[in-house]
């Protein structure tokens, strides 16, 4: 696992903890959809990714860590080394575990806007409502794992404004993506059938056929090599194979 940290010069170092690390400091994590200029690994280790979009949300995730008292944080566009095939096999499947032992995680929504927005009149915005439900955010394949896998999930609006969390936008929730309040509450995943879980991801979208399968290792609790030639139906196939075999094995 690598994670980020603010340097006195107020730009990005990079720290590297090897799998199995057991002294990884607590950290926050960002949850996002992807867009145009994400900010690469290659990106920080040159110095350069100033001017992209992209590093906003880097910015963001940073500062709100440091606010909350966290010194490293972590976001998926530049803390792996995507041209290592074993490092990012490494990286998805334990991804749902990072998520899950993340002192904060930030939703931030690119789409959603909340400028002038005070506490007292956030949730009885009907604009802002509509917003949040419709947010891409929801229609992601990997966003799942990172709404359910976290104790809490703090959601942002562009800006950088804190709209709530899963627990105080919990009905909304439950009505965008049709999963279960208890499972964003806790319960154990094992408690809902293969059928369930599989039909929370059924109207998600990924960039990459095979990212169907791969974002949802850690919601059934397997593991599988990475074969990002093999298509979306041999990948859910093995998914599902790995289930089966993980269902016998209990």
């Amino acid at each position: 696992m690598r994670l980020l940290s603010y340097n006195n010069t107020g730009s990005f170092s990079l720290t590297d903890y090897s799998p199995g690390t057991t002294n990884i400091p607590p950290y926050a994590i960002l949850s996002h959809t992807w867009g145009s200029e994400e900010v690469t690994y290659k990106d920080l280790e040159q110095g350069i990714g100033q001017h992209k979009i992209g590093y906003q949300k880097i910015r963001f995730c940073g500062e709100q860590a440091r606010r909350d008292g966290l010194q490293y944080f972590w976001v998926d566009t530049c803390c792996i080394d995507r041209s290592s095939s074993a490092e990012l096999t490494e990286a998805i499947n334990s991804m749902f575990r990072w998520y899950r032992d993340a002192t904060k995680c930030y939703a931030y929504l690119q789409d959603v806007s909340s400028p002038t927005m005070q506490d007292g009149d956030r949730h009885d915005n009907p604009h802002w409502k509509l917003q949040f439900a419709q947010s891409r955010w929801f229609t992601r394949g990997w966003t799942l794992q990172e709404l359910i896998a976290p104790k809490t999930v703090d959601f942002h609006s562009r800006e950088g404004t804190r709209l709530g969390d899963k627990e105080s936008l919990e009905r909304i929730i439950c009505d965008s993506t049709g999963i279960p309040a208890q499972a964003l509450r806790g319960v154990p995943l094992s408690h809902f059938t293969t059928s369930e879980r599989m039909a929370w991801a059924e109207r998600r979208k990924t960039t990459v056929p095979e990212d169907k399968a791969y974002s949802m290792l850690g919601i059934f609790g397997v593991h599988m090599p990475l074969i990002y030639s093999e298509g979306e139906e041999s990948a859910v196939k093995r998914l599902r194979e790995e289930i089966v075999k993980d269902q016998k094995g209990r």
